[in-house]
């Protein structure tokens, strides 16, 4: 997406919580505690991968995008298709993307990477613009006030 920005990348954390459990230092009950809520939002709303699950390695993954912001309101925090997040992404100035990945067959559910969306991102004209009417703005008032 064009206005994707501020990528968090949680692939060291998942290597980490996968060796941890392949050490025998967390049980499989520890990792694979998917909400009801997740997994509706994942069967409803998730994109499927080819991914297989690290750990029951009989379902692919599915991806879950919530989205957060401060213009959603009452939308904050709900589930969104890939499909939504340009339209948004379109009309909203900011807001927050979380993806999940979900396997529906262990429960097993690891937060994959988060990222701003939104209007503020577009490179162009109009805030330029802005940033120019503010600077002469300002300077304007400084001649004033010498006089």
């Amino acid at each position: 997406m064009r206005t994707q920005r501020q990528v968090v990348d949680y692939s060291l954390q998942k290597r980490a919580v996968l060796r941890e459990l392949l050490a025998g230092r967390v049980g499989t009950y520890d990792v694979c505690d998917a909400s009801p809520y997740l997994k509706n939002a994942a069967r409803f709303h998730g994109e499927p991968t080819d991914l297989r699950c690290p750990i029951c390695r009989s379902e692919n993954l599915t991806l879950v995008h919530y989205i957060y912001g401060d213009e959603l309101k009452q939308s904050a925090g709900q589930a969104r298709t890939l499909t939504e997040l340009p339209v948004l992404a379109m009309t909203l100035r900011e807001f927050q993307v979380f993806v999940v990945e979900v396997c529906l067959g262990c429960d097993w559910n690891h937060l994959v990477e988060q990222y701003l969306l939104g209007r503020d991102g577009l490179t162009g004209e109009g805030a330029d613009e802005q940033d120019v009417a503010s600077a002469e703005g300002a300077g304007r008032r400084r001649r004033e006030a010498q006089r």
